[in-house]
């Protein structure tokens, strides 16, 4: 964090992840405290009151806003920040965290607080589906059904989530589409088609491994349906090989166009969209600044 930061909003989604404790609030104050750091912390209400808090920072003279909760929090700030110039930071407490883990920001809570004072600003990528605005990955498909199905339910966590997964695998069916990039047009049968900005869904699952935040590129996976034995490609997903399998087609563009053959489920960062037959979507280049820990891997950015 720059040295000429003196001012900073946190805004805490209570609800991302396993919850909030309030020990949170406390190093917060504390840290800011030891760095000669004013800090205020908002609470966020409902969706879309962090993106109405990101948007008044500027005006209450904050200089930096810091999004505390997972993906969903991360995307509702940015969307109050793009273009503005002002960093936002992140302090991950979601289930998955993709964008932070893929950032190398730490995940213990602490920790990431304390990084925050030891800190460089990053421009990075975004992107758009549908008009909605995506920093990590977004998705068309079993993801998309999954994390719609995911999103009713009143148990959270990644073993909720694994075992929704295995229950409607056998259930959910290729579907066609027709895809549009710039100068080509093809089809394929797909049972997921992943966007990709960073790397990874969360919790290291890398969905695009050599995907990177500042390449002015999107990384789109369209991936088969593979069949249940093959546990060799459930274990590509951590070890960063995915983009090997035959199972894969990692497609490298700016901006494209997909025309499904009946409505398809999908998310934009982690949160159900429901479904559409119509996507657009477009890479916005170097558009958010974030902070990132000093000691960031280069690999895992650019």
């Amino acid at each position: 964090m720059d040295q000429n930061v003196k001012k900073v909003l946190f805004i805490v989604n209570k609800y991302a992840g396993i919850g909030y404790q309030s020990k949170v609030e406390g190093k917060i104050i504390d840290t800011c405290e030891a760095y000669n750091v004013e800090c205020a912390i908002e609470f966020t209400t409902g969706p879309g009151h962090a993106i109405e808090l990101a948007q008044g920072a500027s005006g209450k003279g904050f200089q930096q806003v810091i999004a505390v909760g997972g993906d969903g929090t991360s995307n509702e700030v940015a969307q109050g920040l793009i273009h503005t110039g002002m960093p936002m930071g992140i302090i991950p407490r979601g289930s998955g965290n993709g964008l932070a883990r893929h950032l190398g920001i730490p995940l213990k809570t602490s920790d990431a607080i304390t990084q925050l004072f030891n800190s460089k600003v990053l421009s990075i990528d975004t992107f758009r589906v549908n008009g909605k605005l995506s920093l990590n990955v977004s998705g068309i498909g079993f993801d998309g059904h999954i994390t719609n199905l995911f999103g009713v339910k009143s148990t959270r966590g990644l073993v909720g989530y694994i075992m929704l997964t295995i229950q409607e695998f056998l259930k959910f069916q290729e579907f066609q589409t027709e895809i549009y990039t710039q100068g080509e047009t093809f089809k394929r049968d797909a049972f997921i088609i992943a966007i990709a900005n960073s790397s990874q869904y969360g919790n290291n699952a890398k969905i695009a491994p050599a995907a990177s935040v500042c390449d002015g590129l999107l990384h789109v996976n369209i991936v088969k349906k593979v069949p249940v034995f093959r546990i060799d490609f459930v274990y590509s997903f951590f070890t960063g090989n995915l983009g090997k399998s035959s199972f894969c087609e990692i497609i490298e563009t700016q901006s494209l166009q997909l025309k499904t053959a009946k409505p398809i489920a999908y998310h934009v960062d982690g949160e159900p969209c429901g479904l559409q037959d119509t996507f657009m979507i477009e890479l916005i280049p170097s558009a958010l600044r974030v902070l990132v820990p000093n000691s960031a891997p280069k690999k895992s950015i650019l």
